[in-house]
């Protein structure tokens, strides 16, 4: 079953990598439905715990730098290389990746993170197993380039794997798990050919020209995704990055970023699918950008749809400004980030949340304080975001509407100036039998109004719900 929907994403986010405006432009018109009832399934269940953690973490957080995006020779911002090597793009990728020789991460603690992530509500988590760097955070028996190299010192550790470790912690906090995994490598030789210099993020030979060449390449790929695959427990979600690793036939030339890719990079995708699932009955798969049959939700980056899509997807964003690790994080507020995932919710999608660890394997302290006050709200508010549907008109003004059989939530989202409820307010909801605020037992009195409902909020509820990221009404 096809789905003929025009998305059009507006910026309500900033990207910080360069990557992020491509996913704004992406065309969902070519949607399909997955056919395989087991990944139905798996879908439905996604879909239901709508609010998960993403983390990228490699080498490049000893830098502090944009994750993997400096070594690739183009002259855009986010591919900007600083320090003493960066005139001299050779010696700078040389440098780069001898970050492996001093990477330790010696606080590393999955069971950490776990904890958090599960007090914050959150449900699924997506790690990065490999970047556009190439850099293994598991153990790859494909290439030496990974964390659990002898030439690494954290190798030694006994829970050097990070990729299994976490995979482990989450699940044993009953997390739907997924592994991040960039389908461009540009260690490999099978990619970037020693032989040519690169000339931007794509492969720098024409494959076409060199087949034995890119048979390799698939193969390393197909070979590195059997293991994250076979190695690693249960996996829900196999989420691919890169979407200019992709078949010619598949390019969208209305869409500007897709016209520039020189190459058919065609890697597969229906037998890597196909061994993935054998591997994992039901598994999710998520090619990023390219539309189809591969792509079973699709992942606006850094940004919100303006509106209700009909098809699953997850806005992926940052809790602080970058997805890497910097020494001085900027996070969101609490109340932006909640504003965030109930809009979100109510346009029909989840909310991956990015947090990097460090170089010592931690988070900044103020994420866990974030994740906990988030907790908070969920503790109380969950009710409104698990298990939704939409519910028209899904977002009016400071509105945002989902319904779960016979109850309606009505999110009230109060501007940075209100730190009360209104004490009076009118619900863009039918009438019905009983209104409440959760976190108040109170009913509250309320009367029709068109073709809404008037609520009078009493001052003592509004005092005791005070400075709130957002306020729920329950109509049943």
């Amino acid at each position: 079953m096809k789905l003929t929907y025009l998305a059009l994403c507006s910026s309500l986010l900033l990207s910080t990598v360069g990557f992020g405006q491509q996913h704004s432009e992406q065309n969902h018109s070519n949607y399909i439905w997955p056919k395989d009832e087991a990944v139905r399934q798996k879908l439905g269940r996604w879909q239901d715990v709508k609010f998960g953690l993403l983390m990228h973490w490699g080498t490049y957080s000893e830098r502090g730098i944009v994750e993997s995006w400096s070594l690739c020779p183009e002259d855009e911002g986010w591919c900007e290389r600083k320090g003493p090597t960066a005139g001299n793009w050779y010696e700078y990728k040389k440098g780069y990746e001898a970050l492996q020789t001093t990477f330790n991460p010696v606080k590393f603690n999955p069971d950490r993170w776990a904890a958090a992530a599960q007090q914050a509500g959150m449900k699924y988590v997506i790690f990065t197993t490999k970047h556009h760097d190439g850099f293994c955070m598991f153990d790859t028996k494909q290439t030496d380039y990974k964390i659990t190299s002898p030439k690494t010192p954290f190798s030694s550790n006994p829970r050097s794997n990070v990729t299994k470790e976490i995979l482990q912690s989450f699940r044993a906090k009953d997390f739907m798990v997924g592994t991040y995994f960039s389908k461009p490598d540009w260690h490999t030789e099978h990619y970037w050919k020693p032989y040519f210099p690169p000339k931007d993020r794509n492969v720098n030979y024409d494959p076409k020209k060199y087949p034995e060449e890119w048979t390799k390449f698939k193969t390393f790929t197909f070979n590195q995704i059997q293991e994250l695959m076979t190695d690693y427990g249960k996996v829900d979600i196999l989420w691919l990055d890169g979407g200019w690793v992709r078949p010619f036939s598949s390019i969208d030339s209305t869409v500007s970023w897709q016209r520039t890719i020189p190459f058919d990079q065609d890697i597969d995708m229906a037998r890597i699918a196909a061994m993935a699932r054998q591997k994992q009955p039901g598994l999710l798969v998520v090619d990023r950008t390219v539309s189809g049959e591969f792509e079973n939700y699709v992942t606006p980056e850094q940004q919100i749809p303006d509106h209700y899509m009909p098809i699953p997807w997850e806005t992926c964003l940052t809790m602080g400004d970058s997805w890497s690790y910097i020494p001085k994080e900027n996070f969101k507020s609490t109340r932006k980030l909640v504003q965030i995932l109930v809009d979100v919710v109510a346009k029909n999608g989840n909310m991956l949340l990015n947090i990097a660890p460090g170089p010592d394997g931690e988070w900044h302290e103020e994420a866990y304080q974030r994740l906990t006050q988030i907790g908070n709200w969920m503790q109380v508010n969950g009710e409104s975001i698990y298990g939704t549907k939409p519910l028209a008109p899904y977002r009016q003004e400071q509105w945002a509407l989902t319904q779960n059989g016979q109850a309606t939530y009505a999110s009230y989202l109060p501007k940075e100036t209100e730190s009360q409820l209104p004490a009076t307010l009118t619900l863009p909801v039918t009438p019905t039998k009983t209104v409440l605020i959760l976190g108040s037992k109170q009913p509250l009195n309320w009367k029709k109004s068109g073709n809404g409902v008037v609520v009078n909020v009493p001052e003592k509820v509004r005092q005791q719900l005070a400075n709130q990221p957002a306020w729920v009404f329950k109509v049943s």
